[in-house]
């Protein structure tokens, strides 16, 4: 017979969170499919369980964004140079396909490219992805043929990744599901999920955090290696959870993520390294010789004053705001009057890697779109911030079909372009500063409000401080004092305070 240590006692289950119920914009939105959900309403009880709807959502609108490439696809990027830039369908994928040798049988890294560019310039598991794509690309018939195969082999493979991100966004907050349509309906994503191929180092991002959220310290670690050997930027995810585990005492679950994401990292990338020394540097040379490029803060600065700003003293700069951010997060995570959530850091974190960055090209916004839905999930801020991310992806493309269509000058001119970048750098700080004001007033923040700890933070979620500066060093009770469900400090799983009677 089993001890009483040992029987498991059934805890029902908190109900999940409606957005239409707390939202008004997601409440107004839900007219079009008949209005807010009923209290009576019985959720997940048949197939269409939110993680499915959110899916398939996902699916639809990558769908939508590949029709919206359809112009390039039969003509844009093949004839005329500005075409594709007029109908804003431009992407790397077709271009690449000859121009890193792919079309040509070479192996990334190892064999010199013809032209400027000597090396494949991507991080090992994104070339891998690519050379994968052109295996299933036939080999025969003309160019133009094989370079839309390419494009819609990358597509389909790309489209599995967008419904991991979804669904992973979906996932990680267990009583928030449909917080995973902000990813699915997010019109920036569909419009630039096929530009390149950066939605395989977020969708590693997004399954190493839903392992994070339950409490699987190595797998997290892992997937985070992988996916920073995709992309560069993933790896910021190790400095705030670093300042969390720190606040909470966490070092063990730590030291086997970080353990986990070198490991995987120098998997991927140690044979290439060992074997192709210059090609497998050649990701990193050209990051640091890179010159202040499109969409920047360098860009921005450098036409408005009328200076030349060169790459090392980019270089210089945008580390020194880089070092300063983290130096104000650290000290926001320590001495918030509730430790922060790991989503609402990681979104932060990211953003200020993206701001201090020489270049800002469009398809960067999906780095943020998942995390912008965990730190901030309400419709009204993220639709602000999509509408200027949306305004800088039409930006761009006008600004490069006014510099190629010669003395016709179609397109928008530099100023325009300028007003562009500054409306993309203000919407980010617009989500940034709403974020730091959840932090520092939880009551604001919509998964504390709604009587959760930090659901994304697995073994952070509802631990107790260990270390903290200011006065969160002696906390009040309650996280945050206001009228509805309330965390209790070092509660575990995110469940609403009892009324303080005992």
């Amino acid at each position: 017979m089993p001890s009483a240590e040992t029987t498991r006692v059934s805890v029902p289950q908190p109900d999940v969170v409606r957005p239409t119920r707390e939202d008004e914009v997601a409440a107004a939105g839900s007219e079009l499919i008949g209005g807010p959900v009923g209290r009576r309403s019985l959720l997940g009880t048949s197939w269409w369980t939110p993680v499915r709807i959110v899916a398939l959502v996902a699916i639809g609108m990558f769908a939508l964004g590949m029709v919206q490439k359809l112009p390039c696809y039969d003509s844009g990027w093949f004839f005329g140079a500005s075409s594709q830039y007029t109908h804003a369908c431009y992407s790397d994928i077709p271009h690449l396909y000859q121009g890193r040798g792919f079309a040509d049988g070479l192996v990334p890294y190892f064999d010199k490219l013809p032209g400027d560019m000597d090396y494949l310039e991507y991080p090992v598991l994104t070339g891998v992805f690519m050379e994968v794509a052109s295996w299933m690309t036939p080999s025969g018939g003309g160019i133009q043929a094989r370079e839309q195969t390419y494009w819609m082999v990358n597509a389909g493979m790309l489209m599995v990744c967008a419904a991991v991100i979804a669904v992973c966004t979906a996932r990680i907050h267990r009583r928030r599901p449909w917080d995973g349509l902000l990813v699915a309906l997010a019109p920036a994503f569909a419009l630039t999920a096929t530009i390149n191929w950066d939605l395989l180092a977020v969708a590693l991002l997004a399954a190493a955090m839903l392992m994070w959220s339950r409490g699987r310290a190595l797998a997290f670690g892992v997937l985070v290696g992988l996916a920073t050997a995709a992309k560069f930027y993933p790896f910021l995810v190790l400095g705030p959870l670093l300042v969390l585990c720190w606040r909470a005492g966490r070092w063990r679950e730590y030291g086997t993520a970080v353990l986990g994401a070198v490991g995987a990292w120098l998997v991927v990338n140690l044979p290439v390294m060992w074997l192709a020394p210059e090609g497998w540097s050649k990701f990193y040379r050209f990051s640091q010789e890179r010159g202040v490029d499109f969409g920047s803060v360098f860009l921005f600065v450098s036409r408005w004053f009328n200076i030349d700003i060169t790459a090392d003293t980019a270089n210089t700069y945008a580390m020194i705001m880089m070092v300063l951010a983290c130096v104000g997060i650290t000290a926001m995570t320590l001495t918030a009057p509730r430790r922060p959530r790991f989503a609402q850091l990681v979104f932060l974190i990211v953003a200020a890697f993206i701001l201090t960055n020489k270049v800002y090209s469009p398809q960067y916004v999906l780095w943020l779109v998942p995390l912008a839905a965990l730190a901030r999930p309400r419709w009204r801020d993220f639709l602000i911030w999509q509408a200027c991310e949306v305004a800088y992806f039409l930006g761009i493309w006008l600004y490069l079909a006014y510099t190629t269509s010669g003395d016709a000058h179609k397109g928008l001119p530099t100023d325009g372009y300028q007003l562009a970048i500054a409306v993309h750098l203000l919407g980010t700080l617009y989500l940034c500063a709403v974020v730091v004001r959840d932090i520092f007033l939880p009551e604001r923040d919509m998964v504390r409000r709604a009587g959760d700890d930090d659901p994304s933070g697995g073994v952070l979620d509802g631990a107790p401080d260990v270390f903290a500066l200011g006065a969160a060093a002696h906390p009040p009770r309650h996280a945050a004092h206001f009228e509805g469900p309330q965390v209790d400090w070092g509660s575990r799983g995110g469940q609403p305070a009892d009324d303080g009677s005992r």
